[in-house]
């Protein structure tokens, strides 16, 4: 559904996202990784329009995005990775109007929302303003925003951040409901656990590059690691990290 061709970035002399391939396909959880500054939330930003890339294509369903942004993004959920909500608005009131930018009739915002709002544990909630939300419900209220309009291809940026025990378990049942109905899912997180359990595919970046585009399963195959932390660290070619922690610990105590 979701082809991201060659997609790089550069920023002055420094390139980004280095010639990005990757194919997103309905009822698929695709985990996007890579370590910190590796480019995936440039990645992401490109692909939702916040940045034009400096080459490369994201074709939705045969059809470049920048065509028509408008229809593209009638048809995306997105929670991304730094929160930025109207924090004098309520929860509902936000929701109200995320629902009305995207064409919606007012009378389906109301009941989505607010059904929203009680599956997220938010109802309590609704009428106070955000800026007395903690972070994770925070996280809920962009989470419904992103499910209101019931797009087709959701992204979800770190979004499990903040959220506490019952409301991660919550969501990935809810990536694997979401996806059991067909969505087209991209996930980014540093949650690897989270990753293996829930995602069909990953793809990992290092330093701009795809390193890797597979099922977990034939990546513990290839690489005859056991899960997808060391396959990860194998991949994303990190040094001896209990070594290192050995070594804080030893100048903490010194």
């Amino acid at each position: 559904m979701l082809e991201v061709r060659d997609l790089t970035k550069r920023f002055r002399s420094a390139t980004v996202v280095d010639r990005v391939s990757f194919t997103l396909r309905p009822g698929e959880i695709t985990g996007y990784l890579g370590p910190n500054g590796s480019g995936k939330s440039t990645t992401v930003k490109m692909i939702v329009g916040l940045l034009h890339p400096s080459e490369g294509r994201v074709l939705f369903e045969g059809r470049d995005v920048r065509e028509d942004p408008a229809a593209f993004k009638s048809r995306l959920g997105y929670v991304p990775e730094e929160p930025n909500l109207y924090s004098y608005l309520t929860g509902l009131e936000y929701l109200q109007l995320a629902g009305r930018l995207r064409g919606m009739e007012a009378a389906e915002v109301d009941r989505k929302a607010n059904q929203l709002l009680e599956s997220l544990a938010l109802a309590e909630a609704r009428w106070a303003p955000i800026a007395s939300y903690s972070k994770g419900m925070r996280q809920r209220v962009l989470i419904a925003a992103a499910l209101l309009h019931d797009p087709d291809l959701l992204i979800f940026d770190e979004a499990q951040s903040g959220l506490d025990i019952a409301n991660t378990v919550l969501f990935r049942h809810l990536l694997q409901e979401l996806s059991g109905r067909g969505k087209t899912i991209l996930y980014i997180s540093h949650v690897l656990e989270m990753v293996e359990r829930t995602c069909s595919r990953v793809v990992i970046l290092y330093r701009g590059r795809v390193a890797a585009d597979d099922s977990v399963a034939a990546l513990r195959e290839m690489t005859k690691l056991p899960n997808l932390e060391e396959i990860f660290g194998q991949l994303a070619h990190h040094d001896d990290l209990e070594a290192r922690a050995r070594d804080i610990a030893r100048v903490i105590s010194a």
